[in-house]
């Protein structure tokens, strides 16, 4: 059966079998996961358990974006790639891998870098915008740019030990009627340069990328099947040392 069909084959059936015996997925919201399309900012640390579990799911369309190179110290962390795939895109590697994992997944690969200049013309193809990128200048032009054409972000980020996640649609609004907050309702402008330090710098636990990326995952999931309660005005916090999850609500601001 061609890919592009909305039906799901005999091999799809099987291989999707635990999710459709869930009442609240179902052959139906198979079906949504497979017509859906994805776009993950950064194939990295974030991106690389989240690419993982989108195929596995069978989302039908997953777009990559990362201008970057496979080095040898990803690997501690960015489990979609291995150590055949040094020196190559990282969008090379990652899509390969997902092939892998699905070859019932297309795959849109760009190699390029996101900025304010680009992000909205790439952005529209996609239903769903993941960020996993490891710069503020990236997140604000993918987040402003996710506003602007109406499509959910789910936005995570990482430190040395801890993390954040956080659904974003703010051109929606809220049961109560009230506007749903944006990310500039949680950051209202980039940090100096050099304030936050990078990985590199500061460094970072290798298996607290796969609890975020898992958990960005699974809110993609759940707003493409139409279930649960996504974490739009909430922010999760997971402390791993501390082996604790928070979650704080935030609103927008006047505009």
């Amino acid at each position: 059966m061609d890919q592009q069909s909305p039906l799901l084959s005999t091999e799809e059936l099987e291989r999707y079998a635990r999710h459709i015996v869930l009442p609240e997925i179902g052959g139906p919201g198979q079906q949504r996961l497979k017509r859906a399309r994805v776009l993950v900012v950064g194939a990295g640390g974030l991106g690389a358990p989240l690419l993982a579990y989108l195929a596995a799911a069978g989302v039908g369309t997953i777009g990559i974006i990362d201008d970057d190179i496979v080095s040898l110290s990803n690997l501690q962390r960015q489990v979609i790639h291995d150590t055949q795939s040094l020196g190559e895109k990282k969008v090379d590697s990652a899509a390969r891998a997902i092939r892998r994992i699905n070859p019932h997944v297309m795959v849109e690969e760009h190699a390029l870098r996101l900025d304010a200049g680009n992000a909205e013309s790439i952005l529209a193809s996609y239903d769903v915008v993941a960020d996993g990128a490891d710069n503020f200048a990236t997140r604000f032009a993918v987040a402003d740019a996710c506003a602007i054409i109406k499509r959910p972000l789910v936005t995570a980020a990482v430190g040395r030990f801890d993390g954040t996640l956080t659904v974003l649609k703010p051109y929606e609004t809220a049961k109560d009627g009230r506007p749903n907050p944006s990310y500039r309702d949680l950051f209202p402008e980039e940090p100096p340069e050099g304030l936050v330090p990078s990985c590199a710098e500061a460094g970072i636990l290798g298996a607290l990328t796969g609890v975020m990326g898992t958990l960005m995952a699974m809110e993609i999931v759940k707003l493409i099947a139409d279930i649960g309660e996504p974490l739009i005005g909430r922010l999760l916090m997971y402390d791993a040392l501390g082996a604790r999850f928070e979650t704080i609500s935030y609103g927008a601001k006047v505009r």
